[in-house]
Protein backbone atom coordinates (compact mmCIF):
# COMPACT_ATOMS: atom_id res chain seq x y z
CA UNK A 1 0.00 0.00 0.00
CA UNK A 2 1.33 3.45 -0.95
CA UNK A 3 1.38 6.10 1.78
CA UNK A 4 0.06 9.21 0.01
CA UNK A 5 1.14 11.42 2.92
CA UNK A 6 4.76 10.26 3.01
CA UNK A 7 6.80 13.31 1.92
CA UNK A 8 8.49 13.13 -1.46
CA UNK A 9 11.81 14.94 -1.77
CA UNK A 10 12.38 17.39 -4.62
CA UNK A 11 15.33 15.26 -5.75
CA UNK A 12 12.90 12.37 -6.25
CA UNK A 13 10.60 14.58 -8.33
CA UNK A 14 13.54 15.46 -10.59
CA UNK A 15 14.53 11.80 -10.82
CA UNK A 16 10.94 10.93 -11.73
CA UNK A 17 10.97 13.48 -14.57
CA UNK A 18 14.37 12.24 -15.78
CA UNK A 19 13.27 8.58 -15.72
CA UNK A 20 15.94 7.73 -13.13
CA UNK A 21 13.70 7.00 -10.16
CA UNK A 22 13.87 3.40 -8.85
CA UNK A 23 10.83 1.35 -9.80
CA UNK A 24 9.80 0.84 -6.19
CA UNK A 25 9.43 4.62 -5.70
CA UNK A 26 7.50 5.51 -8.85
CA UNK A 27 4.10 4.52 -7.43
CA UNK A 28 4.77 6.61 -4.32
CA UNK A 29 5.63 9.65 -6.44
CA UNK A 30 2.55 9.20 -8.65
CA UNK A 31 0.36 8.99 -5.55
CA UNK A 32 2.01 12.09 -4.11
CA UNK A 33 1.42 14.06 -7.31
CA UNK A 34 -2.22 12.98 -7.43
CA UNK A 35 -2.70 14.37 -3.92
CA UNK A 36 -0.55 17.50 -4.32
CA UNK A 37 -1.60 19.53 -7.39
CA UNK A 38 1.08 22.20 -6.83
CA UNK A 39 3.86 19.63 -7.13
CA UNK A 40 2.03 18.04 -10.06
CA UNK A 41 2.05 21.40 -11.84
CA UNK A 42 5.79 21.80 -11.19
CA UNK A 43 6.52 18.31 -12.53
CA UNK A 44 4.40 19.00 -15.61
CA UNK A 45 6.37 22.19 -16.26
CA UNK A 46 9.69 20.33 -15.86
CA UNK A 47 8.52 17.60 -18.23
CA UNK A 48 7.45 20.15 -20.82
CA UNK A 49 10.82 21.89 -20.57
CA UNK A 50 12.64 18.55 -20.91
CA UNK A 51 10.61 17.74 -24.02
CA UNK A 52 11.57 21.07 -25.56
CA UNK A 53 15.26 20.43 -24.87
CA UNK A 54 15.07 16.89 -26.24
CA UNK A 55 13.24 18.04 -29.34
CA UNK A 56 15.91 20.61 -30.04
CA UNK A 57 19.09 18.69 -29.19
CA UNK A 58 18.24 14.99 -29.55
CA UNK A 59 19.83 14.91 -33.01
CA UNK A 60 23.17 16.12 -31.64
CA UNK A 61 23.37 13.12 -29.29
CA UNK A 62 23.09 10.75 -32.27
CA UNK A 63 25.92 12.33 -34.27
CA UNK A 64 29.20 10.35 -34.56
CA UNK A 65 32.15 11.48 -32.48
CA UNK A 66 34.34 13.82 -34.58
CA UNK A 67 37.80 12.39 -35.44
CA UNK A 68 39.50 15.17 -33.52
CA UNK A 69 37.89 13.85 -30.32
CA UNK A 70 38.78 10.17 -30.89
CA UNK A 71 40.20 8.82 -27.62
CA UNK A 72 42.99 6.83 -29.30
CA UNK A 73 44.17 9.90 -31.16
CA UNK A 74 43.98 12.06 -28.08
CA UNK A 75 46.01 9.50 -26.17
CA UNK A 76 48.90 9.98 -28.59
CA UNK A 77 49.03 13.73 -28.09
CA UNK A 78 51.93 15.06 -26.09
CA UNK A 79 51.09 15.26 -22.37
CA UNK A 80 51.89 18.96 -22.37
CA UNK A 81 49.11 19.64 -24.85
CA UNK A 82 46.79 17.34 -22.92
CA UNK A 83 47.33 19.43 -19.80
CA UNK A 84 46.60 22.56 -21.79
CA UNK A 85 43.42 21.00 -23.16
CA UNK A 86 42.27 20.03 -19.67
CA UNK A 87 42.98 23.53 -18.40
CA UNK A 88 41.03 25.02 -21.31
CA UNK A 89 38.10 22.68 -20.65
CA UNK A 90 38.04 23.64 -16.97
CA UNK A 91 38.16 27.31 -17.88
CA UNK A 92 35.34 26.87 -20.38
CA UNK A 93 33.27 25.04 -17.77
CA UNK A 94 33.80 27.78 -15.18
CA UNK A 95 33.14 30.59 -17.64
CA UNK A 96 30.13 28.76 -19.05
CA UNK A 97 28.72 28.32 -15.56
CA UNK A 98 29.21 31.99 -14.79
CA UNK A 99 27.61 32.98 -18.10
CA UNK A 100 24.66 30.72 -17.34
CA UNK A 101 24.29 32.24 -13.88
CA UNK A 102 24.51 35.85 -15.00
CA UNK A 103 22.31 35.11 -18.02
CA UNK A 104 19.55 33.47 -16.00
CA UNK A 105 17.31 36.56 -16.32
CA UNK A 106 17.61 36.28 -20.11
CA UNK A 107 16.51 32.65 -19.94
CA UNK A 108 13.52 33.51 -17.77
CA UNK A 109 12.38 35.75 -20.59
CA UNK A 110 12.22 32.79 -22.98
CA UNK A 111 9.92 29.80 -23.29
CA UNK A 112 11.03 28.30 -19.98
CA UNK A 113 10.40 31.60 -18.21
CA UNK A 114 6.99 31.87 -19.82
CA UNK A 115 6.04 28.48 -18.42
CA UNK A 116 7.14 29.59 -14.95
CA UNK A 117 5.11 32.77 -15.45
CA UNK A 118 2.06 30.67 -16.36
CA UNK A 119 2.58 28.35 -13.40
CA UNK A 120 2.68 31.37 -11.08
CA UNK A 121 -0.62 32.56 -12.53
CA UNK A 122 -2.22 29.13 -12.10
CA UNK A 123 -1.00 28.98 -8.51
CA UNK A 124 -2.56 32.40 -7.83
CA UNK A 125 -5.80 31.23 -9.45
CA UNK A 126 -5.98 28.12 -7.25
CA UNK A 127 -5.17 30.14 -4.14
CA UNK A 128 -7.89 32.78 -4.52
CA UNK A 129 -10.82 31.20 -6.39
CA UNK A 130 -11.69 29.10 -3.33
CA UNK A 131 -12.02 32.18 -1.11
CA UNK A 132 -15.59 32.98 -0.12
CA UNK A 133 -15.32 36.23 1.82
CA UNK A 134 -12.03 37.67 0.51
CA UNK A 135 -11.36 36.48 -3.04
CA UNK A 136 -10.32 40.00 -4.17
CA UNK A 137 -8.97 43.26 -2.73
CA UNK A 138 -11.23 45.58 -4.73
CA UNK A 139 -14.75 44.47 -5.69
CA UNK A 140 -16.04 44.50 -9.25
CA UNK A 141 -18.63 47.11 -8.27
CA UNK A 142 -15.68 49.53 -8.11
CA UNK A 143 -14.31 48.63 -11.53
CA UNK A 144 -13.17 52.17 -12.42
CA UNK A 145 -11.21 52.48 -9.18
CA UNK A 146 -9.83 48.94 -9.58
CA UNK A 147 -8.33 49.44 -13.05
CA UNK A 148 -7.05 52.93 -12.17
CA UNK A 149 -5.33 51.63 -9.04
CA UNK A 150 -3.76 48.63 -10.78
CA UNK A 151 -2.64 50.74 -13.75
CA UNK A 152 -0.95 53.24 -11.45
CA UNK A 153 0.81 50.58 -9.41
CA UNK A 154 1.98 48.55 -12.41
CA UNK A 155 2.90 51.41 -14.72
CA UNK A 156 0.78 50.39 -17.71
CA UNK A 157 -2.90 50.38 -18.64
CA UNK A 158 -4.83 47.56 -17.02
CA UNK A 159 -8.26 46.81 -18.47
CA UNK A 160 -11.05 44.64 -17.12
CA UNK A 161 -12.52 42.93 -20.20
CA UNK A 162 -16.30 42.83 -20.51
CA UNK A 163 -17.20 39.14 -20.39
CA UNK A 164 -20.95 39.53 -19.83
CA UNK A 165 -21.56 38.27 -23.37
CA UNK A 166 -20.23 34.87 -22.36
CA UNK A 167 -22.00 34.84 -19.01
CA UNK A 168 -19.25 36.05 -16.69
CA UNK A 169 -19.35 38.97 -14.28
CA UNK A 170 -16.38 40.76 -12.72
CA UNK A 171 -15.88 39.74 -9.08
CA UNK A 172 -12.96 42.14 -8.63
CA UNK A 173 -9.20 42.09 -8.59
CA UNK A 174 -6.03 42.32 -6.58
CA UNK A 175 -2.35 43.26 -6.84
CA UNK A 176 0.17 40.42 -6.64
CA UNK A 177 3.97 40.23 -6.56
CA UNK A 178 5.50 39.21 -9.88
CA UNK A 179 8.87 38.07 -11.19
CA UNK A 180 11.98 40.05 -10.16
CA UNK A 181 9.96 42.19 -7.76
CA UNK A 182 7.57 43.51 -10.41
CA UNK A 183 3.86 43.47 -9.70
CA UNK A 184 1.07 41.56 -11.39
CA UNK A 185 -2.68 42.13 -11.71
CA UNK A 186 -5.20 39.38 -11.01
CA UNK A 187 -8.81 39.89 -12.14
CA UNK A 188 -11.49 37.39 -11.18
CA UNK A 189 -14.76 36.58 -12.98
CA UNK A 190 -17.62 34.30 -12.01
CA UNK A 191 -20.21 32.37 -14.01
CA UNK A 192 -23.86 31.67 -13.21
CA UNK A 193 -23.08 28.28 -11.67
CA UNK A 194 -20.27 29.66 -9.51
CA UNK A 195 -17.32 28.65 -11.69
CA UNK A 196 -14.50 31.18 -11.52
CA UNK A 197 -11.93 32.35 -14.05
CA UNK A 198 -8.96 34.65 -13.52
CA UNK A 199 -6.89 36.91 -15.74
CA UNK A 200 -3.26 37.33 -14.67
CA UNK A 201 -1.27 40.14 -16.29
CA UNK A 202 2.33 41.26 -15.75
CA UNK A 203 5.37 42.53 -17.62
CA UNK A 204 7.18 39.85 -19.63
CA UNK A 205 10.42 39.82 -21.60
CA UNK A 206 9.35 36.78 -23.63
CA UNK A 207 8.71 37.15 -27.38
CA UNK A 208 5.14 37.84 -28.50
CA UNK A 209 3.06 34.68 -28.91
CA UNK A 210 -0.43 33.61 -29.93
CA UNK A 211 -2.67 31.63 -27.57
CA UNK A 212 -1.04 28.61 -25.96
CA UNK A 213 -2.55 26.01 -23.63
CA UNK A 214 -1.32 24.45 -20.40
CA UNK A 215 -3.02 22.04 -17.98
CA UNK A 216 -2.33 21.57 -14.27
CA UNK A 217 -4.69 18.88 -13.02
CA UNK A 218 -8.22 20.25 -12.61
CA UNK A 219 -7.05 23.74 -13.62
CA UNK A 220 -5.94 24.84 -17.08
CA UNK A 221 -4.85 28.08 -18.71
CA UNK A 222 -4.42 29.81 -22.03
CA UNK A 223 -1.51 32.24 -22.10
CA UNK A 224 0.15 34.64 -24.50
CA UNK A 225 2.53 37.62 -24.66
CA UNK A 226 1.88 40.91 -26.42
CA UNK A 227 3.50 44.34 -26.17
CA UNK A 228 5.90 43.17 -23.42
CA UNK A 229 3.03 41.98 -21.24
CA UNK A 230 2.12 38.41 -20.45
CA UNK A 231 -1.48 37.29 -19.97
CA UNK A 232 -2.80 34.07 -18.42
CA UNK A 233 -6.50 33.17 -18.43
CA UNK A 234 -7.03 30.31 -15.95
CA UNK A 235 -10.10 28.30 -15.02
CA UNK A 236 -11.56 24.80 -14.82
CA UNK A 237 -9.89 22.36 -17.23
CA UNK A 238 -12.71 22.46 -19.79
CA UNK A 239 -10.68 23.41 -22.85
CA UNK A 240 -13.57 24.50 -25.08
CA UNK A 241 -15.16 26.68 -22.40
CA UNK A 242 -11.81 28.15 -21.35
CA UNK A 243 -10.92 28.87 -24.98
CA UNK A 244 -14.07 30.99 -25.39
CA UNK A 245 -13.12 33.00 -22.31
CA UNK A 246 -9.50 33.37 -23.39
CA UNK A 247 -10.41 34.42 -26.93
CA UNK A 248 -12.78 37.08 -25.62
CA UNK A 249 -10.07 38.44 -23.32
CA UNK A 250 -7.44 38.17 -26.07
CA UNK A 251 -9.55 40.06 -28.60
CA UNK A 252 -10.33 42.86 -26.16
CA UNK A 253 -6.72 43.21 -25.02
CA UNK A 254 -5.15 43.01 -28.49
CA UNK A 255 -7.73 44.98 -30.51
CA UNK A 256 -6.78 48.41 -29.08
CA UNK A 257 -3.23 48.01 -30.41
CA UNK A 258 -4.49 47.06 -33.87
CA UNK A 259 -3.05 43.55 -33.82
CA UNK A 260 -4.81 40.48 -35.13
CA UNK A 261 -5.21 37.17 -33.36
CA UNK A 262 -2.77 34.52 -34.61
Amino acid sequence: MVDRDAPILEAELHAYVDGELPADRRAAVRAWLAAHPDDAARVAAWQAQAELINARYAGVAQEPVPPRLDLNRLGRIDRRWTRLAVAAAVAAFVLGGLAGWFGRETWTGGIGGLRVFTTDAIDAHKLYVVEVRHPVEVAGTEEAHLVQWLSKRLGYDVRAPDLARIGLKLVGGRLLPGASGAGAALLMYEGPSGERFTIYCARSGAPATALRYQEAGPVAAFYWVDDNKGYVVAGPADRDRLLKVAQSVYDQEIAPSGQKRG
